[in-house]
């Protein structure tokens, strides 16, 4: 198995390689300084545990307007035997019909030999697939630019997980929320919880990106939904997206141990008018203790 996984992490690295050379534009490849060298290390010694999964974006011109279509990849240890995770997104393109391209582009890859290198095959249907989809957005907002009303609607996911304690996964989640304008906390510790609000499309991109690879013991508890004729932001909870840490008790030297005190939390989602939702994430009421 070590072996395999060897052999495909190889693969991987040739692949970038090549893509870097392919778009050498700053900004065109957006990919972390310490991942190739972190899979470097692997490879040099695979005794060790296996490094974090490649993770990188591409930016794609499409059309003559060049209109910017961006490619997230994320790389399985087993790509290319097994599929990688793709998404492709612009700021240009209105929900459905991103949906739409992402739909097509999956069909594709889909339908490519398992064991081949697929990036570079996404990155060109991009090129040649996108335009007509960024057409139908114009056209759709075109037609409803019109109305006099523009409703928006506020997206609140709250997220539990059995603990939340390493470091790069709290970094990758501030990262994440920062990068998508979102507002909310992050709970450090066991139980580990997470609020995020914004655009509906902003937190579904979160909870995709925090979720992978394989983070056992998470789950998304609860969704709002809250219409608004005016701006979102006049809906938020929260004014930034906060670091959440309590007292804890237990003992400090056993990780397992380190449990938050959740009557602080409590006191905490009654200030933002969420008490409620400590009943749906722990499944008790919540019962503030005497001061």
């Amino acid at each position: 198995m070590a072996a395999a996984v060897k052999e495909c992490l190889e693969l991987q690295l040739l692949e970038v390689e090549m893509l870097l050379s392919m778009f050498p534009k700053k900004g065109e490849i957006n990919l972390d300084e310490g991942a190739v060298p972190s899979v470097r290390r692997y490879l040099r010694n695979a005794d060790g545990a296996l490094p974090p999964q490649l993770e990188y974006s591409i930016a794609i011109d499409v059309g003559e307007a060049k209109e910017k279509v961006e490619l997230q990849v994320l790389l399985p240890h087993m790509y290319p035997q097994v599929a990688p995770e793709l998404f492709a997104r612009s700021n240009a393109l209105q929900r459905q019909q991103q949906l739409q391209l992402n739909t097509g582009l999956a069909s594709h890859i889909s339908s490519l030999a398992s064991g081949e290198l697929r990036i570079y095959e996404a990155v060109q249907w991009l090129k040649d697939n996108s335009l007509p989809y960024l057409k139908n957005s114009q056209l759709s907002s075109g037609s409803t630019s019109a109305e006099v009303v523009v409703k928006e609607t506020l997206h609140r996911m709250w997220i539990y997980s059995h603990h939340i304690y390493r470091q790069e996964l709290r970094k990758k989640i501030f990262d994440c929320a920062k990068k998508l304008n979102l507002t909310g906390f992050c709970l450090t510790g066991k139980p580990g919880v997470i609020c995020v609000e914004g655009c509906q499309e902003n937190c579904e991109e979160f909870w995709r990106v925090i979720r992978y690879p394989n983070w056992k013991h998470i789950s998304c508890k609860h969704v709002e939904n809250i219409e608004t004729e005016g701006s979102i932001d006049n809906l938020r909870l929260f004014h930034a997206f906060e670091d959440l840490q309590f007292q804890a008790h237990g003992d400090y030297g056993l990780r397992n141990d380190y449990h938050m005190d959740l009557g602080q939390f409590l006191e905490f989602l009654k200030q933002h008018q969420s008490g409620h939702i400590f009943q749906i994430l722990f499944g008790v009421k919540g019962k503030l203790s005497d001061r």
